[in-house]
């Protein structure tokens, strides 16, 4: 959500401007009646990079979910962006062809009961809750993404400004093989930004060779770790993330 971003946007040095929108499904964006599938977010994007680039060039940060549609958007369009920072956001696992048929019937059942999201009884606990998932957030820092993440229901209770529909699985596998292209394609300086949680290693379960071929497929990339910090590590340490990525977009030379 777009909130998630404030504490990077104070902490940035320059005068930039900044464009952090809420994804559909997410925060004040409409929620689709249909599944959410990475294409429309990356027409989303294409909207948005439309709307405000008239033609100038763009510095483009994607956080997880984020960062791979920014990589694909680079991909299909690789003279859009200028530089590219993907934050943990460096794709998804490799799927077998052999799990298309159990990920399609998961989904099936799941659209028999749709889901929903635990309501809570203030935003004090919203704010508890995002301490829980994350130990090192600061309370102030939590109390304030509560304030923006989640609303206040008729009966009194607080649910997250996210669409159920989320929670469900996607029918159509992680082709991994063609993420590969999209990557390949991109032009512009791209720079990987690591936690020091090892979330990297975790989220592909060990899988080196996934990791070094992922790498691979950028023309221009630089890796930095933001130290001391977590998953949402625009959350706890926005300070070095914002002078991280500073740095980075002023850079002028080419990596290679």
């Amino acid at each position: 959500m777009s909130a998630s971003f404030q504490f990077t946007v104070d902490a940035l040095e320059s005068d930039w401007f900044v464009i952090a929108p809420d994804w559909r499904g997410f925060g004040l964006s409409d929620w689709s009646k249909s599944t959410y599938w990475f294409p429309n977010y990356v027409a989303d994007l294409q909207e948005i990079v439309d709307h405000f680039s008239e033609g100038r060039d763009i510095n483009m940060v994607g956080h997880s979910m984020g960062g791979n549609i920014a990589g694909l958007f680079c991909g299909v369009y690789p003279d859009r962006a200028s530089r590219l920072v993907l934050a943990e956001g460096f794709g998804m696992p490799p799927t077998e062809p052999d799990q298309a048929p159990d990920r399609l019937k998961k989904w099936l059942e799941q659209r028999k009961k749709m889901p929903s999201l635990k309501p809570y009884g203030s935003l004090a606990e919203v704010a508890a809750r995002l301490i829980t998932n994350t130990p090192s957030l600061r309370e102030d820092r939590a109390t304030f993404l509560a304030e923006h993440w989640a609303r206040k229901c008729s009966d009194g209770t607080y649910e997250l400004r996210a669409d159920p529909k989320h929670k469900m699985v996607n029918p159509i596998l992680y082709r991994a093989d063609e993420a590969f292209y999209f990557w390949s394609k991109i032009n512009c300086a791209t720079m990987w930004l690591h936690s020091d949680s090892d979330w990297l290693d975790r989220f592909l379960k060990g899988d080196k060779s996934t990791i070094e071929k992922y790498r691979s497929c950028y023309k221009q990339l630089v890796e930095k770790t933001i130290p001391d910090s977590t998953h949402m590590m625009h959350h706890v340490q926005p300070e070095v993330f914002a002078k991280t990525i500073e740095t980075f977009l002023y850079s002028q030379d080419d990596l290679v």
